[in-house]
């Protein structure tokens, strides 16, 4: 499958949970056929427990719904909580489930760590927000700052045809929506242009940073990007360089206040590069950053699931929305420059690292790994991994109706 632009659609940007999650829910309530969902991480907490419910709901009036959890992401999950989903119909599945080893998860590489709900063949969401209750603001000082995407319009289809590639079963939608598409093809141009691109570890291994090095070379005025992992690629963090040195102002948001301090570790050892070169480091200060967009200009912006960082760029599956639009672009700008103004640090030559042998070794030893790791990626084993689709539990009525009908046959005998 490859997507192309689609003109003419209408994308509303949503910042945490507490506009991700009513906009969200209000849309499956509103379901006419079918939702399919995606998420690395759903907890079984108050946020958690409202999208069950409406889940339930839809799927106890008809609705054909669809799960998929990363099977590292989301572990936990009780039994009860699961089979009053699937007892309703619901197909629930975990993406490359695995037992622990003393106590540890070992499925930690090649993630599904894609956030994705569509609902019919009209509205999608997309971005980085998981199902949790750390993505309200009120979860207090580690509430999460992250962003997702409603939008409608042609490139719904885009997500749509994804999802009937990419799901087990559904063999049958998949030939009725390829007759379908093709009489889709022809769109009247509108204001907003948006394109679905997705990172696999098939055809698609690098599409998502092919996006970020075309903008970075194409940009002329502006880029701002705020990345929760900001580790990324030699070729990014070259041409990261390169635009501010030709001009550009070049703004990179990371965390100053991470969830992991290994993250903030491994951001600095790039500070000396980037400021050097030109590029405005921010620390985010106020919580942890947990989103992933970028803008460029006054037209080009993109939200999704995808960190600049060696799972995201190399390993995980993820997926991104692009967008050609300005009211758009303006929008996200006006929320950016808010938090670089009122909760971030600009990272100065006097916060740089010290000139040391140690840490010149290590920024060595740093840019090494990001330079060969797409490459070292490729030499680990292969690894196929599979969706595990609940059961249905046996409903109590069948059990004891098998049992009376084996008994009756046994008196026949």
């Amino acid at each position: 499958m490859k997507c192309s632009w689609r003109d003419g659609n209408r994308i509303e940007l949503l910042e945490n949970g507490d506009n991700y999650y009513p906009a969200l829910f209000h849309a499956i309530d509103q379901a006419e056929s079918k939702v399919i969902l995606e998420t690395f991480i759903w907890f079984e907490d108050e946020v958690g427990k409202q999208l069950h419910s409406v889940l339930l709901r839809a799927a106890q009036r008809g609705i054909q719904v669809e799960v998929l959890l990363d099977g590292y992401g989301s572990p936990d999950l009780s039994d009860d909580f699961v089979e009053t989903l699937t007892s309703a119909g619901v197909i629930f599945r975990y993406y490359d489930p695995r037992p622990r080893l003393f106590g540890m998860r070992t499925n930690l590489f090649r993630r599904m760590h894609r956030k994705i709900v569509v609902i019919d063949t009209t509205v999608a969401f997309i971005g980085g927000i998981n199902y949790s209750a750390e993505h309200m603001t009120d979860y207090g000082p580690e509430a999460k700052q992250d962003y997702a995407v409603r939008v409608e319009g042609p490139v719904v289809l885009d997500i749509v045809q994804f999802e009937l590639e990419n799901l087990p079963g559904n063999e049958t939608l998949r030939r009725w929506w390829k007759r379908r598409t093709r009489a889709e093809e022809n769109r009247t141009p509108g204001e907003a242009q948006a394109l679905f691109v997705w990172r696999d570890n098939g055809e698609h291994r690098d599409d998502i940073e092919r996006h970020y090095l075309k903008m970075l070379a194409n940009a002329r005025r502006e880029v701002i990007i705020a990345n929760a992992y900001f580790f990324p690629g030699y070729r990014l963090l070259h041409a990261m360089r390169n635009a501010a040195r030709r001009g550009v102002s070049v703004k990179l948001i990371v965390q100053g206040e991470p969830d992991m301090p290994i993250v903030k570790v491994g951001a600095r050892l790039l500070y000396n590069y980037l400021v050097k070169g030109g590029v405005q480091v921010y620390e985010y200060r106020r919580r942890p950053l947990h989103g992933k967009v970028a803008l460029m200009d006054d037209h080009w912006a993109t939200v999704g699931s995808s960190n600049l960082d060696p799972l995201s760029l190399s390993l995980n599956l993820e997926a991104n929305l692009i967008i050609h639009d300005r009211q758009f672009n303006q929008t996200l700008r006006d929320n950016l420059m808010t938090i670089l103004r009122q909760d971030c640090r600009r990272v100065d030559e006097s916060m740089l690292p010290k000139r040391t042998w140690w840490n010149l070794g290590k920024s060595v030893v740093a840019f090494h790994f990001l330079r060969h790791f797409p490459a070292w990626v490729g030499w680990l084993p292969a690894h196929t991994p599979h969706l595990a689709q609940v059961e249905p539990p046996v409903q109590p009525e069948m059990e004891t109706q098998d049992r009376i009908d084996a008994e009756n046959q046994e008196v026949k005998s």
